[in-house]
Order: structure tokens, then C-alpha cells, then sequence
């Protein structure tokens, strides 16, 4: 395995210049014939997916559609150029007292990316999913450890993106998939010294095992990581008393979507006291009750799942509002939710705990002790206008992403999506994996001083948007 990663690599690292210097057009082609190829895939890809993930069919086409619609829209975003960020500072050879040189500044891409295949998520943070289509857009190669959970479905886009490669004309080492189980084939490909950069979606554990790995490396690397959230959801005053009851339903809906197995799932519930959180209560634990039981992922989920609320349901100062085979909400005080930061940690499946706070100024004094986070929801009527203002400075400081009166689970492909945070969200809350800014994880910028226009790239002469002398040209 260890020989088979060290020459996909190296294919890699000899395809990287080939790639990067492709005209941006064929690049961006090669990104939609990707999604093409995948399209071309049919049936054969949904019902293999359904077999090996348990997910029903309507999730998985849809999810083939955001496969395709992110490969399709960082074609655009390459077209663009803007993710060069040209900038051209004119020389000033009369400049007193000191003249300044021509300088010229443009975006690269880092080199060979390792991209490992999210669980929950077998095609749009997978094999082709989100890291790889912003790495190949970058003008990175791309190699990809599938997930040992579907492996043919990882096949089967892998095949789908070698006959894009090859369609295209692109040299093979643009993109190879890796395979295998437990920790060795992960721990080859990040300290492989052609790789120049990881993205990672998956466990705490596994995530910080893997950047250890890239920083202590002779020439450490980046590691994008997406690690846990519980994405706390406020559930502020006036919004709970008027509408306590549909807050519920809403709630637990979101919960209990595909099984929980979202790593935007509202794991964590934050209200002050009243009659307004009883009906709350209320809604969503008969909503709970009716839901119905769904297959996790893999076998590993479900029993880490069940560990998980079974510690909580023998937790002496919690709770049970609600444990059935649908899914679970445990309570707790405010006061004893700061004691305890285990409490504070995810539960990957329909599991979510609500703390329950008696002011405003507890409410705070909780979020203040969360960690960083993907998401965070206020659920807010007009009068709550003033709390929210007042709370809005903290929760930028906690989540990449702040929701009002929307559930967290569904993440739009955009411009200006961010899905990232602070630690432990994210290993950098600079960074989102989700959306058009996606891109400037794998790019580094250069300065060209006094280049000759012979010796300049190409990007320079093409009518790109450019940064000139400070002003948009």
C-alpha cells in the first residue's frame, strides 16, 4: 500500500505543473466534464450508494446534484480569474526618495492535495466532492482516500473523474484514489513529501491525529479539517412564547434528518425559561416520538451513537425529555452544563441537549463556554431584536455561519457560503470548505518584481480582473 501511495504521489507532484499551467478555460472544462462523467454514471451510482450507505434515493440525487453543481460552479469561479487576485503595482522610477520597483503579484496553487472521503456524505464530500473540485480548480492534483464505508460508490466517481482526465487530455496524475483501511494508508499519504496540502471532513480524534502528522512533517503542510460542532440553536423570548409549538416540530425535523448524521445537526439548544419552552418540549418530543428509526452509516456510527446517549441518559443531572428510537433530547441547567464539558461534546445522530437558562445573562454566560462551532441559529421575533444585537458580537466569535429563524442542516453551494468556524468546527476558522471561497485554501500568492513582459504570466495579458496601482481595473 505504502509503494502504491508513494507512486501516486510522485505521478501527482509530475502532472502539478502540466495541470497549473492549463488555460484557465480547459480547466474550468475539466471540472464540468467531471460532473458530466458523473451524470453519465446514471442509476448504477444511486443504487450502489443506497446499498452501501443505507441513505434512501431522493438524498443521494440530490446530493449528486450538489456534487455537480459545486464542480460546475468553481468552473465559473475559475473563468472568473478573480481567485488570482492580480494586483500590479507600477514602477516609479521618479519616486523620492527612494524609486519602487514594478511589482506584480498573483495567486498559485500549492502543489499535490490529499483529499479522505467524508462517511456521512459519500458524493458531495467525497471522491469528488467539495475538496477536490476546489483543489482541481486551484490548479492542484488531487489524490483522494476513498472511505472504507462505500468503497464501490468511491470507485465509481474515481472512474467517472480518470475519464474526465483522460477526456480532457490532462496528464493521469491530476487525480488518482487510494484505498484502504485503519491508519497506515492515511498516514502515508499526509507525509508523503509530495503532498502540499490536506483537506479532511471526519472525527475529532482522527482529524487532529492526521495534522500532528502534517505539522511535524519536515516541510509541514496545511491541514484543512473539519472535526465536530454541535451547532447551537438560541431560541430567544418572544419567538419561543409565539411560536413555541412549530419551534418544536421544526426542531426535531431537523434533528432527525438522515438520521442525525449531519455535521451541521443542531446537537445543542439554548432558551430561558418559560411557558414558551414547555410547549417547545412538548412539540418536539412528540414529534420525536414519531419519528422512525433510520439504519445509521455503518455499524462503527451506530454503536459510537448509542454509547453516546446512553452516558447521557445515566447522566445523574440531566434530563430525559425525550429517548426514543427516532431520536433523543436530554435537558439540563445552565449551571450544570458549565460544569461539565463533556457535556459541550457531539454526538454524531439524532441526539441534541437543551440547556435551560434562567436571563438573558446566563444565556450568555453559556455561549461564552462553547467552543467554535460550524453553525450557530437564532430563532427571534422583533422584540428579541435588541438581545440578538447584543448577542451577535459573541456568536461571530463562536460560528462561521449565523442562521436566523432557519434550522442549520442544508448548506447552500454559493459565493458567499462559509461552512467553517473556530476550533474544534474547523483546524482554521480563516478557511470554509464550502462555496466559492473555498479555492484559497490551496493557493499561495507570488510577487513578480521587474519581470520583463516576455517573462510575465500569462494571467497578466489576458484581461483579468486586476488590482491596479491599488484601484479595480
Amino acid at each position: 500500500m505504502s509503494a502504491a501511495i508513494t507512486a501516486v504521489c510522485a505521478a501527482a507532484e509530475a502532472a502539478f505543473d502540466l495541470y497549473r499551467t492549463q488555460p484557465l478555460a480547459a480547466r474550468a472544462a475539466y471540472l464540468e466534464r467531471i460532473a458530466d462523467e458523473i451524470m453519465a454514471l446514471g442509476d448504477d451510482l444511486i443504487v450502489t450508494a443506497m446499498a452501501e450507505t443505507h441513505l434512501p434515493r431522493a438524498r443521494l440525487e440530490g446530493e449528486r446534484g450538489r456534487t455537480c453543481g459545486q464542480l460546475r460552479l468553481f468552473a465559473g469561479v475559475v473563468r472568473a480569474g478573480r481567485f488570482l487576485d492580480l494586483r500590479h503595482d507600477p514602477a516609479l522610477p521618479d519616486r523620492q526618495p527612494l524609486p519602487r520597483p514594478d511589482l506584480r503579484l498573483r495567486n498559485i496553487p500549492l502543489g499535490p492535495v490529499a483529499v479522505f472521503g467524508a462517511s456521512n456524505f459519500p458524493l458531495a464530500f467525497s471522491v469528488a466532492g467539495g475538496d477536490t473540485a476546489s483543489a482541481l480548480a486551484a490548479g492542484c492534483p488531487v489524490v483522494a482516500k476513498a472511505h472504507p464505508a462505500h468503497p464501490q460508490t468511491s470507485r465509481l466517481v474515481a472512474d467517472a473523474v480518470a475519464r474526465a482526465v483522460s477526456g480532457c487530455g490532462l496528464p493521469a496524475g491530476v487525480f488518482a484514489l487510494v484505498e484502504g483501511e485503519g491508519t497506515a494508508p492515511g498516514t502515508a499519504l499526509v507525509t508523503n513529501p509530495h503532498i502540499k496540502a490536506v483537506g479532511f471532513t471526519g472525527s475529532r480524534a482522527g482529524g487532529l491525529a492526521l495534522a500532528e502528522l502534517a505539522r511535524t512533517r519536515p516541510e509541514p503542510i496545511p491541514f484543512y479539517g473539519e472535526l465536530s460542532a454541535v451547532n447551537p440553536v438560541l431560541l430567544l423570548p418572544s419567538a419561543l412564547s409565539a411560536r413555541g409549538t412549530a419551534l418544536g416540530a421544526g426542531f426535531a425535523a431537523s434533528l432527525t434528518l438522515g438520521a442525525g448524521q449531519f455535521c451541521t445537526n443542531p446537537g445543542l439548544v439554548l432558551a430561558i425559561e418559560g411557558e414558551g419552552l414547555e410547549r417547545f418540549i412538548a412539540s418536539a418530543r412528540a414529534a420525536l416520538a414519531g419519528a422512525s428509526p433510520q439504519t445509521m452509516l455503518t455499524p462503527g456510527i451506530a454503536a459510537a451513537y448509542e454509547r453516546g446517549v446512553a452516558a447521557r441518559a445515566a447522566h445523574g443531572a440531566l434530563e430525559t425529555l425525550a429517548h426514543f428510537a427516532g431520536g433523543a433530547l436530554f435537558g439540563v441547567s445552565a449551571a450544570v452544563f458549565a460544569a461539565d464539558p463533556h457535556l459541550t461534546e457531539e454526538i454524531f445522530g439524532p441526539a441534541s441537549l437543551l440547556v435551560r437558562c434562567a436571563d438573558p445573562a446566563e444565556l450568555r454566560a453559556v455561549i461564552e463556554r462553547l467552543e467554535g462551532q460550524l453553525t450557530t441559529t437564532l430563532h427571534m421575533d422583533e422584540p428579541d431584536h435588541p438581545l440578538a444585537r447584543a448577542l451577535l458580537p459573541l456568536l461571530e466569535r463562536k460560528a462561521g455561519r449565523i442562521l436566523a429563524n432557519g434550522w442549520p442542516t442544508g448548506v447552500e453551494v454559493a459565493h458567499a457560503m462559509v461552512h467553517g468556524g473556530p476550533f474544534p468546527a474547523t483546524t482554521d476558522s480563516r478557511t470554509t470548505s464550502v462555496g466559492a471561497k473555498a479555492i484559497e485554501r490551496f493557493l499561495r500568492p507570488v510577487c513578480y518584481q521587474d519581470l520583463s513582459a516576455a517573462l510575465l504570466p500569462d494571467e497578466f495579458t489576458q484581461n483579468l480582473p486586476c488590482l491596479h496601482d491599488g484601484r479595480v481595473s
